[in-house]
C-alpha cells in the first residue's frame, strides 16, 4: 500500500530535496507541496494525504496553527492526516504545542535521509515518532513549566486498570516497549496491547499524547524517578 505525502515548508530547496528522496521509494507517493501553513491546509484538504511533513516556523501561517486546523477540522471535514513536524531544534515550544494538538511526532531537518523515510513509514502506520530520548527531553521541559490543571485528566485515569496505569507511568518516564516489558516482566506484545488499551480508554492518538496526559493528570511529576 502506497503512503501519500505532502511537504509543507517555506524553503523551496527543502521541499524539493525531501520530495525527491521520498518519491524514490516504491511505497511513498509525494502528492504535492506548499510554502506555508495556509496553503498546506488547503492542499491537504484537496489531496487527502496520509502524512503531512510540516515545518514549524513559516510565514503567513506557522506549522502549529496549520497542524491544529488539520487535526481538529471544521464540521463536515472528515479527513485527518498524520502530521509529522519538521524542526531545526531538539525541543521547541512550537513542537511541544503541536504534540498536544495531536501531531504524531517530530523530526530534525538535518536527520539522515534514512531517518526521514523511516519516519514517514512509522507515522503512516499509526505510531508516534517519539523516541525514549526525545520523551526524556520533553519531561525535562515539563519541569520548567507551571503546574497544569489536573481535575479532568485525573478523573479519566480512574478508567484504567492498575496494570494499564503502570504502563502509562513507564511510558511517561521515557521507557521503550522493551524496557517496560523487562520492568513489568511481561512479553513485549502484551505491553503493546496494554498501550493500545490505554490510548483507547483515554481517547489519545498516540504515545506522544500519552506522555503529555500522564504529566497533566499528575500521575507522574518532573524530577521523579
Amino acid at each position: 500500500m502506497t503512503t501519500r505525502v505532502i511537504i509543507v515548508d517555506d524553503q523551496a530547496m527543502v521541499r524539493a530535496g525531501f520530495a525527491a528522496l521520498l518519491a524514490a521509494q516504491s511505497d511513498i507517493d509525494v502528492v504535492g507541496d506548499a510554502p506555508d501553513g495556509a496553503q498546506g491546509v488547503e492542499l491537504s484538504r484537496r489531496t487527502h494525504p496520509d502524512v503531512v511533513l510540516m515545518d514549524v516556523r513559516m510565514p503567513e501561517m506557522d506549522g502549529l496553527e496549520a497542524a491544529r486546523r488539520l487535526l481538529d477540522p471544521p464540521l463536515g471535514v472528515t479527513h485527518r492526516p498524520k502530521v509529522l513536524m519538521l524542526t531545526t531544534f531538539d525541543v521547541d515550544d512550537y513542537v511541544y504545542e503541536a504534540l498536544r494538538a495531536g501531531a504524531s511526532g517530530f523530526l530534525l531537518k538535518d536527520a539522515p535521509p534514512a531517518d526521514l523515510i523511516s519516519a514517514v513509514r512509522v507515522v503512516a502506520a499509526g505510531e508516534a515518532l517519539l523516541a525514549p530520548s526525545v520523551t526524556r527531553r520533553l519531561i525535562a521541559d515539563f519541569a520548567r513549566r507551571p503546574a497544569p490543571r489536573r481535575d479532568r485528566a485525573s478523573l479519566r485515569l480512574n478508567g484504567l486498570t492498575p496494570r494499564e496505569t503502570e504502563v502509562l507511568e513507564l511510558i511517561a518516564r521515557g521507557l521503550s516497549n522493551q524496557e517496560i516489558a523487562e520492568a513489568l516482566i511481561l512479553a513485549e506484545q502484551t505491553v503493546k496491547t496494554h498501550i493500545g488499551r490505554v490510548l483507547a480508554k483515554l481517547e489519545l492518538r498516540d504515545r506522544a499524547q500519552a506522555v503529555i496526559f500522564a504529566y497533566e493528570s499528575g500521575l507522574v511529576a518532573p524530577g521523579e524517578r
